[in-house]
C-alpha cells in the first residue's frame, strides 16, 4: 500500500488544518472518491479499501478527517458537521479537484449528504453506509434504530472536567464503540484500535475534542426537510447486523431523496455499522459500480 499521508491548511474555523490520506499519488485522469468517517475513528476505517488495488486502480481514494477526529485539528474549539462539509469542500477546492464522489460511513454520511447540498457542482454522488438522515428522533427508534441520547449523554458527562496531559481515552470507551459499530474486533484489529485512538484522544486537546464530537452526535440536526434538494445520485448501503441505525429507517429515508435522478438502497446481509471494515468486498464493489453508472 502506497497510501500519501498528508495534510491541507484552510480558512474555515480560525484556519485549520485537516488530516487528508491518499490511497495513491493523485491522478487527475481518474474520478475522486472522498472517504469521511465515523464517528471517533480516522481515515484507518478505510484500510481495506486502501489495500483494493481494483478500487484504487479506478479512482483516487481520498479519506478525510472530520472536525474532532485524526489529524484534523481547528483554531476554533466548537464544530458541527456542517463545518466538516465545508473543511472537506474547501480541502477539495485547495487540492485542484473540481468534483468528486463522497462516501460517508455513518457520522460521514450525513456530513457527505451536507457536502451535496452545499456544493451541489462538486458532488457527483453521494455513497451512503450503515447511516440515518434525522436527527436522534423519537421516530427513529420506534423504527428499531438506538437511543443514541442515552449511548451518548454519559460519555459527555465523563468527558466533562479538564484533564491532565497524560490523559488518554479509556480502553473501555474504544471497545464499547467497536462492540456496538462491528460485534467486537479480533485481537490484532483491537490492538491496532486502542493505539490509534490513544494517539488521537490524549490530554486535556484530545478530551475536548472528543466530548464535542460526541455533543455532535447527540444533538445534530436532521436532514428530513433538506433531502429533497440533493440533486445527484444516492447510493445507500445498509447491513442486518447494523446495531445503531435500522434496516427499516434507512428504508424510509432512501425515499425522501425526490430529486435524485437515482437514489437506491442495498440490503447487506449480516453487515455491521462500518460496513466498509465488515463488508469490504461487498462496499468496494458497490463502489465500482456507483462510480462506473453512466451519469455518475
Amino acid at each position: 500500500m502506497s497510501k500519501t499521508e498528508q495534510t491541507v491548511e484552510i480558512p474555515h474555523l480560525g484556519g485549520s488544518t485537516i488530516g487528508c490520506t491518499f490511497a495513491k499519488p493523485y491522478d487527475p485522469a481518474l474520478p475522486t472518491l472522498v472517504l469521511i468517517n465515523s464517528y471517533t475513528t480516522s481515515a484507518d476505517l478505510y484500510r481495506a479499501q486502501f489495500e483494493d488495488p481494483a478500487l484504487t486502480s479506478a479512482a483516487n481514494l481520498l479519506a478525510l478527517e472530520p472536525y474532532g477526529h485524526g489529524r484534523t485539528r481547528a483554531g476554533y474549539q466548537h464544530f458541527t458537521y456542517w463545518d466538516s462539509a465545508i473543511a472537506n469542500l474547501q480541502v477539495l477546492e485547495a487540492l485542484g479537484i473540481r468534483e468528486a464522489h463522497v462516501l460517508g460511513t455513518s457520522q460521514g454520511g450525513w456530513i457527505a449528504v451536507r457536502m451535496a447540498l452545499l456544493a451541489p457542482d462538486v458532488v457527483r454522488g453521494v455513497l451512503l453506509l450503515g447511516t440515518s438522515m434525522d436527527f436522534e428522533s423519537p421516530r427513529s427508534q420506534e423504527l428499531g434504530c438506538w437511543d443514541g441520547i442515552a449511548f451518548n449523554t454519559p460519555v459527555i458527562d465523563l468527558l466533562a472536567a479538564p484533564v491532565g496531559e497524560d490523559w488518554v481515552v479509556p480502553d473501555e470507551f474504544v471497545d464499547g464503540v467497536f462492540g456496538t459499530a462491528m460485534g467486537g474486533l479480533s485481537e490484532e484489529d483491537r490492538a491496532f484500535w486502542l493505539a490509534a485512538y490513544r494517539t488521537n484522544y490524549s490530554g486535556d486537546a484530545g478530551r475536548h475534542r472528543l466530548r464535542v464530537s460526541t455533543v455532535n452526535l447527540r444533538d445534530r440536526d436532521g436532514l428530513h426537510g433538506r433531502l429533497d434538494e440533493v440533486r445527484c445520485p444516492v447510493r445507500w448501503l445498509h447491513g442486518t447486523a447494523d446495531q445503531v441505525y435500522s434496516v427499516a429507517n434507512a428504508e424510509e429515508e432512501i425515499r425522501m431523496f425526490t430529486a435524485s435522478p437515482d437514489a437506491r438502497l442495498e440490503i447487506v446481509e449480516g453487515g455491521q455499522h462500518f460496513l466498509s471494515a465488515s463488508n469490504p468486498a461487498e462496499v468496494d464493489a458497490a463502489a465500482l459500480d456507483f462510480l462506473r453508472e453512466p451519469g455518475h
